[in-house]
C-alpha cells in the first residue's frame, strides 16, 4: 500500500487515479442503455423477457417472471434458522433506527387570517433493485426496503436477476420477504430498471428506484430520472481511516481491507499525522492480505486506489477527510468525538476502535447505502426522507389577502405578470382603493 506525505507538493484533488473511480467515467455504455431501454419502453414484457434470456440465460414468461409464495417459503427453509434470526435481529436495529426519521406535518395558524403548512405523504409505489451473481448482498435488500416500509410506501417492488434455471438467491428473498417487498421479480441490468420506470403488462411503473447495481444499473438509473425519481448514481465503496498514533494499526489494516475486499475500484485510505502508525499500518496490512478469501480483489484495489496519506497535523487530518468526502469514515484517535465535531463531509461516521465498518453493513441500524465518490459533500445516507414527498399548505382568509395585495400585484408587475396581479385584483373589484389596494 503507498504512503505519501499529504503537504503542497502532492494535493488530495491529484491523488493517482482516485477521480477515475467516480461512475460518470463510463458513458462509453450509455449507448447500449439507451438502447435497452427504448426497446423496453416500446415493447414491454418482451423486451424484457428476451434480455433477461441473452443476459442472464433465463427466459420468463408472465406465469414466471414473479416470484411465488412456495418459492419465498422454499428459500426460508433453504438458508436455515440461525442466520433468519440473525437477520432479523439486524432487520430490528434498522427497523428502530429509521423509524427515529420519521417526521410529521405541521400547520401554524395566524391571527391574521393566514395558515400555512407542510403536507408529507409517503410516495405510493418503489422500485427496489437488488444485485444478482457474486454481488448478492441481503443486507442491501433490508437496507433499501425497511426505511420505504417505515416511510409507508403503498407498494414496493423488487428486481434481481436470476440464475440460467430462474432461481434468486434465498438469502436475498429471504430479506425481501421479512423487510415487506410486496413483489418480486426475476428481471436484472437496465431492463429491470427501464421495467420499473416505464411499466410493462407485467411489472408496474414506479414512482422511485433504489438500490445499488453494476455500471448499467448506474446508467440506466441515471438515464430514467425525471421520469422516476432515484436514490442515487452509487460508485465503487470506499473507506477513510483517521487515525493517530493511539490507534491499533492492525485494527486499522483490518478495516482498509474490509472495503478493498468489495471490488477492484473500491477505495481504502488513512489518514494519519504519525509516520510510525502508517508504517505499522502497511506491514499489517501486507500480511493479512493473502489470508483473505478474495484477496486478489482486494490486492488490486489496494494497488490502485490504497494510500496511508501522512500529514503534518490533526489540523490537516480533518482538511483532508473533508476534502475526500468519504462514503465511509472511521475515526479512530484519541479524542474521536473531539475530532467527530470538525467533520463536515461524510457518508457514515464510525467512532473508536470498537465501531468497524461491517458493524453499520450488517448490524447496527443506520443505512448503510451511502453517497460514495466525494458526494457526502451533498447528498446523504437512504433514509425515511427518501420515500416520502412534501407539499406546502396555503391558506389566506379574504382579510389576509386584501391586507397583502397591494404588494403581491405591485411584485406581479415588476415581473411584467399582468395576469398574476389581475387574479389578486378580481377578487377585490368594486372595492374602494384605498381599502383593497387596487381594483382592476
Amino acid at each position: 500500500m503507498k504512503i505519501l506525505r499529504l503537504d503542497d507538493t502532492l494535493e488530495i484533488g491529484r491523488l493517482p487515479k482516485l477521480p477515475s473511480r467516480a461512475p460518470t467515467q463510463y458513458g462509453g455504455h450509455e449507448a447500449v442503455v439507451a438502447g435497452i431501454i427504448e426497446d423496453v419502453r416500446a415493447r414491454g414484457d418482451g423486451a424484457v423477457f428476451s434480455y433477461t434470456e441473452r443476459f442472464d440465460g433465463f427466459l420468463p414468461t408472465p406465469g414466471t417472471v414473479r416470484v411465488t409464495g412456495e418459492e419465498i417459503q422454499g428459500a426460508y427453509d433453504q438458508v436455515g434458522g440461525e442466520l433468519v434470526s440473525t437477520m432479523r435481529a439486524s432487520l430490528g436495529n434498522i427497523r428502530a433506527y429509521h423509524e427515529k426519521q420519521v417526521r410529521y406535518g405541521w400547520f401554524d395558524t395566524r391571527d391574521d387570517g393566514v395558515m400555512l403548512g407542510q403536507k408529507i405523504t409517503p410516495l405510493e409505489r418503489v422500485g427496489v433493485y437488488a444485485p444478482g451473481g457474486k454481488a448478492a448482498y441481503p443486507s442491501s435488500v433490508l437496507m433499501n426496503i425497511v426505511p420505504a416500509r417505515v416511510a409507508g410506501v403503498k407498494h414496493i417492488v423488487m428486481a434481481t436477476p436470476p440464475d440460467k434455471d430462474g432461481k434468486i438467491p434465498p438469502t436475498t428473498l429471504v430479506a425481501a420477504d421479512m423487510a415487506g417487498a410486496d413483489d418480486i421479480y426475476k428481471v436484472g441490468g437496465a431492463q429491470a430498471i427501464a421495467a420499473m420506470a416505464f411499466g410493462t403488462q407485467t411489472i408496474p411503473k414506479v414512482d422511485k428506484i433504489v438500490g445499488p447495481g453494476n455500471i448499467y444499473v448506474a446508467l440506466a438509473k441515471k438515464a430514467v430520472f425525471g421520469h422516476v425519481g432515484i436514490d442515487s448514481i452509487a460508485g465503487p465503496s470506499e473507506i477513510l481511516v483517521l487515525a493517530d498514533e493511539s490507534a491499533n494499526p492492525r485494527y486499522v489494516a483490518a478495516d482498509l481491507l474490509s472495503q478493498a475486499e468489495h471490488d477492484e475500484l473500491a477505495g481504502a485510505v488513512c489518514v494519519t499525522d504519525s509516520m510510525a502508525l502508517a508504517e505499522a499500518v502497511e506491514k499489517e496490512l501486507e500480511g493479512m492480505l493473502p489470508t483473505l478469501s478474495r484477496a486478489g480483489i482486494a490486492r488490486e484495489s489496494i494497488d490502485n486506489y490504497g494510500y496511508i496519506l501522512v500529514v503534518a497535523s490533526k489540523d490537516d487530518a480533518i482538511r483532508a477527510v473533508n476534502e475526500i468526502a468519504s462514503e465511509h469514515l472511521e475515526i479512530m484517535t484519541e479524542n474521536p468525538l473531539e475530532d467527530m465535531a470538525k467533520v463536515r463531509n461524510a457518508g457514515a461516521i464510525f467512532l473508536g476502535p470498537y465501531s468497524s465498518e461491517p458493524l453499520g453493513d450488517y448490524f447496527a441500524g443506520p443505512n448503510h447505502v451511502l453517497p460514495t465518490n466525494g458526494t457526502a459533500r451533498f447528498f446523504s445516507p437512504l433514509g425515511v426522507d427518501d420515500f416520502v414527498k412534501k407539499s406546502s399548505v396555503i391558506y389566506y382568509s379574504r382579510e389576509a389577502l386584501r391586507e397583502a395585495s397591494k404588494q403581491i400585484q405591485g411584485f406581479a408587475n415588476a415581473e411584467g405578470l399582468t395576469a398574476h396581479a389581475n387574479s389578486i385584483a378580481v377578487r377585490f373589484a368594486g372595492e374602494a382603493a384605498d381599502a383593497d389596494g387596487g381594483s382592476v
